[in-house]
């Protein structure tokens, strides 16, 4: 019992440090645009879905350290996606269609806005995509749209809300 007395103040002392420190980290809603909607059933609702997922944690991710966005509410909305290589839906419907060796360019837009903790409202824009084949040098089916996603993350972290 007597071992584990030095434990008791190091957690006091923790809990104390981390306190003042744990803000509220900003809350992340992403939705599908109304065309991307459209298309989900093209590249399959679930792999759609899921994008619009790995989107909230990305930017989350990115956020937790802190910053200005504390508090905040931001609602991006998943605009346009496209794959670097065929879905598995996409595969189903076209039987020619190769997962390894057809390659597209890839890429995603987001818009949306931040609702910061003091009121004020702020856009979001940004798009990116590959500019040809030959840039393509990832071998996941949404490795663009992911690049798209960190890209997005950092200059959220950084405050630059809006580009293209």
């Amino acid at each position: 019992m007597r071992k584990f007395a030095f434990l008791a103040p190091l957690g006091a002392l923790l809990a104390a440090a981390a306190g003042p420190a744990a803000a509220d980290p900003a809350a992340i809603n992403v939705t599908l645009g109304a065309e991307l909607q459209d298309r989900a059933d093209e590249l399959g609702e679930r792999e759609v879905r899921g994008q619009a997922d790995r989107l909230a944690e990305v930017v989350g991710r990115a956020l937790a350290g802190g910053g200005d966005l504390d508090g905040a509410r931001i609602d991006l909305v998943l605009t346009d996606l496209r794959p670097n290589r065929p879905t598995m839906k996409q595969l189903a419907r076209q039987p020619g269609l190769d997962a390894l060796r057809s390659l597209s360019i890839g890429g995603a837009s987001i818009e949306g806005r931040i609702t910061t903790a003091d009121g004020r409202m702020l856009p979001v824009r940004y798009g990116w995509y590959t500019n040809n084949l030959a840039e393509v040098r990832g071998f996941g089916v949404w490795h663009d749209a992911d690049q798209a996603y960190r890209r997005l993350a950092v200059r959220l972290a950084e405050g630059r809300y809006v580009s293209r």
